[in-house]
């Protein structure tokens, strides 16, 4: 079979389309992604570390969870899990675009549609635009990755605390409570 190359997708051209019924879009290197909708474990997940870290960031900065970024101008666009954004930087932002660069911190929680190759494309992305730190939650074994900008990586288990950039230190038993 011969394929016919064609060109990358754009934001504006994916922009167009209408989400699919059972998820939403994606833009991958130019690539039309499908991505599903979280389930209930996934989205609580997302909700107690959001709070956590809310708490710990204070005035400093803004968590969202599923913040769509641009961290590429013209062929990408994805959501983060859970985003950590400073104050600086969230106040630049164009009410009317899309946030531009990755967030500061990108976390990333596990689903079983996940493949490992789509989550270090991601880490390696957000890393490369603008993310401080890159975190993998791994709910079934009860820890957590931290990769960062300058090449560290370190994995967090039970008992132990992630220092973080903008303030303090989080427990993760309290994540996983």
């Amino acid at each position: 079979m011969t394929t016919i190359p064609t060109k990358p997708m754009t934001l504006a051209e994916a922009e167009r389309l209408v989400d699919p019924a059972n998820g939403y879009y994606e833009l991958h290197h130019g690539e039309l992604a499908v991505m599903p909708f979280p389930k209930m474990g996934h989205v609580l997940q997302q909700r107690r570390l959001r709070l956590l870290l809310e708490s710990a960031a204070g005035e400093s900065g803004i968590v969202e969870i599923e913040l769509g970024f641009r961290a590429l101008p013209e062929h990408e666009y994805r959501r983060a899990d859970v985003a950590y954004v400073s104050r600086a930087r969230w106040e630049q932002v164009d009410p009317r675009d899309f946030f531009n660069g990755a967030p500061d911190l990108v976390i990333e929680v596990l689903s079983p549609s996940n493949t490992a190759q789509e989550i270090l494309d991601k880490e390696q992305l957000c890393l490369e635009n603008g993310s401080r730190e890159f975190w993998v939650v791994d709910g079934s074994r009860r820890q957590i990755r931290v990769s960062t900008s300058d090449g560290r990586s370190t994995t967090y288990k039970s008992g132990d605390s992630i220092p973080l950039f903008f303030n303090g230190a989080l427990a993760l038993d309290a994540i996983f409570e």
